[in-house]
């Protein structure tokens, strides 16, 4: 079965240590995804788009340093990429290896989680729900921005944490019923 996600009930999302200290949680807006299931209902291909400009971290002065060369470098890199090689397990127990891309440079991550059954919606729809997370290097994708701070460490950690929630949403194939 295909899947389209449905953007106003998803969350791309992820977190990184400030100085050590705190976490600083922030999130991309706008994107969209696609994705494949078995007869069994398990994802077999995952796909998803991501506008690095929607950035949002609750502060302008930072989303628009994320949003310049420092960082994301939107102007030259407007899209974030992840496309799944191999996804294993079953529903409640899912691992999905893929390729993100970022500012050009596309490495292997893997993202555990699971996939909710399917229910129909009250407008005859079927839906389903992903929620993944990962850990990723930023420096393995050229974010390498720092200052280093008096009391040692840096001001960002080099892990960034990552976390997708996704609704989505079957799609219709001409001649088969809504909801089926």
């Amino acid at each position: 079965m295909l899947w389209t996600i449905d953007p106003t009930h998803a969350a791309v999302e992820f977190s990184v240590k400030h100085m050590g200290i705190s976490t600083v949680k922030g999130a991309f807006n706008s994107f969209t995804a696609t994705g494949e299931t078995n007869d069994a209902g398990v994802p077999t291909s995952l796909s998803m788009e991501i506008d690095a400009d929607s950035i949002s971290t609750n502060n302008a002065d930072r989303d628009t340093h994320l949003r310049s060369g420092d960082f994301f470098d939107v102007a030259e890199y407007p899209k974030l990429t992840f496309v799944s090689t191999k996804v294993s397990g079953v529903r409640g127990e899912l691992t999905i290896t893929g390729d993100l891309t970022i500012r050009g440079v596309t490495r292997p991550v893997t993202l555990t989680g699971e996939l909710s059954e399917t229910v129909t919606d009250p407008w005859g729809n079927t839906r389903t729900s992903l929620a993944v997370s990962g850990k990723i290097s930023r420096k393995e994708w050229g974010l390498t921005w720092n200052q280093a701070l008096e009391f040692g460490g840096f001001m960002v950690s080099d892990e960034v944490k990552l976390h997708v929630e996704a609704e989505a949403v079957a799609q219709v194939e001409a001649g088969e019923a809504v909801g089926a």
